[in-house]
């Protein structure tokens, strides 16, 4: 499957089942319970098209994963600083997980991020999510732990950038 899939911006007709990916893969990873307030986050891909950039990977004509680029200052960057851009809510469809989804929209976003002329992309990723951890470590990303967090009671975020 990794050899067709194809990352590139969310178009109107993706958008809702960008939304439904990302609830899907949150709740199949353990990530959000069912009903929790931030499901609602997750699946606002309507609001993050608009106010950051909505990538899909499309696979046999459907979307099989997404990932939301983030520039420094919009509304959906957390811990970007000056000259970097983020990542969140990178999603993969749990039908395709082990495929190379990931991978593909991680690559997309660094190369969005040269785009941009950014010189780094951070992230944020749960202290438990270590399939996650993994890739991210694979692809040269590193840790910045004086960049982690806890949005929320309960949650606790590591951080990772990479310097590109």
């Amino acid at each position: 499957m990794a050899g067709t899939v194809t990352v590139r911006p969310a178009e109107a007709s993706d958008v809702a089942e960008a939304g439904r990916v990302t609830v899907a893969a949150f709740r199949a990873s353990n990530l959000v319970p069912e009903g929790a307030r931030y499901e609602d986050e997750l699946a606002d891909a309507v609001g993050r098209a608009r106010d950051a950039e909505l990538l899909v990977a499309v696979s046999g004509g459907r979307v099989v994963g997404t990932v939301t680029f983030c520039r420094y200052g919009s509304r959906y960057a957390e811990i970007a600083g000056t000259g970097e851009a983020e990542f969140r809510m990178l999603a993969v469809d749990p039908a395709a997980w082990r495929t190379g989804v990931g991978e593909a929209l991680v690559r997309a976003v660094v190369r969005r991020t040269r785009q941009t002329g950014a010189g780094a992309v951070v992230l944020s990723v749960p202290h438990d999510a270590y399939p996650a951890q993994r890739l991210y470590q694979r692809l040269g990303f590193v840790r910045v732990p004086e960049r982690d967090h806890s949005p929320v009671a309960g949650v606790f975020l590591l951080a990772y950038r990479l310097v590109l």
